[in-house]
């Protein structure tokens, strides 16, 4: 027996990383999963390495329409949703002056309106199931988290667009979760910290993603690396697997009574935990 038996997780961005990390833990505790990225192949190989009940979903969730046919996906599948986490992402970095619109409004896209989108086309398999349950006086609560980040909490050199995306899908989570508690859908958000993953690996040669046709390089320089290092008390980077443990805690039925929180995987980044 799980925890998250007979439960229809959605986790955005799950093919790689702390998607995947979130992914497979969920399974592993008995939810069935359906697996979103860019890339399709690459979804499908994930699915096929997680023990457990998986559907695959390929393609760029900031297009038009997609988050709608994301949602649908899960729904032709199992009829029924009760997680989404909104995790997927990825960095475009430069100081404020250099910033270009459309690297200002792909940061914004990615980070905020596709959460917001994926939220808004699984309202109805979220809100109409919990006013029968209301009404028959029962109590079964649904999750929602949204990735956010310490930049984002704490502002970051070099991240104005990333920063302003993460700090944005803050207050979505805690509109949400103020509109939808009545329906027992816990809505919080993770702010993660120095996470090792393809964005904050080493810069080297194939580390990179493609948009919309465009290469884009990830990582991190050796001395930004270190740096970022330095300033974790724990004195390391998290694993996904760590990172998605904090994730996992608000799918499951331990956190029924947080709502409207931002908990900060950080290692101690800022002092703080919750917010």
């Amino acid at each position: 027996m799980g925890v998250l038996d007979d439960k229809v997780a959605i986790v955005t961005g799950s093919a790689r990383g702390i998607g995947r990390a979130t992914a497979e833990i969920l399974s592993e505790h008995g939810a069935s999963v359906l697996i979103n990225d860019l890339d399709e192949d690459i979804a499908r190989e994930a699915a096929g390495e997680i023990a457990g009940e998986t559907e695959v979903f390929g393609g760029d969730l900031t297009k038009a329409g997609t988050p709608d046919k994301l949602v649908q996906t899960a729904i032709d599948r199992w009829g029924k949703i009760d997680i989404i986490v909104n995790n997927a992402g990825y960095t475009l970095d430069g100081p404020v002056h250099k910033l270009s619109d459309d690297w200002w409004g792909r940061m914004l896209d990615i980070h905020v309106t596709v959460p917001f989108q994926v939220i808004r086309a699984a309202a109805p398999y979220l809100r109409e199931p919990a006013k029968v349950e209301r009404s028959e006086n029962r109590e079964v609560f649904r999750k929602i988290v949204n990735v956010s980040s310490t930049s984002g909490v704490f502002g970051k050199d070099g991240q104005a667009n990333y920063a302003a995306g993460k700090s944005a899908v803050v207050g979505l989570t805690k509109t949400v979760a103020k509109e939808w508690g009545q329906f027992k859908i816990n809505c919080n958000a993770v702010a993660f910290g120095f996470i090792d993953t393809r964005l904050t690996a080493p810069k080297s040669e194939g580390n990179e993603m493609t948009i919309d046709g465009t290469s884009v390089e990830l990582g991190m320089t050796d001395i930004m690396r270190d740096r970022a290092a330095e300033a974790v008390p724990l004195g390391r980077p998290a694993t996904p697997e760590e990172a998605a443990g904090g994730v996992f805690y608000l799918c499951s039925p331990w956190s029924n009574y947080v709502h409207g929180q931002v908990l900060n995987i950080t290692g101690g980044i800022g002092g703080g935990m919750v917010s």
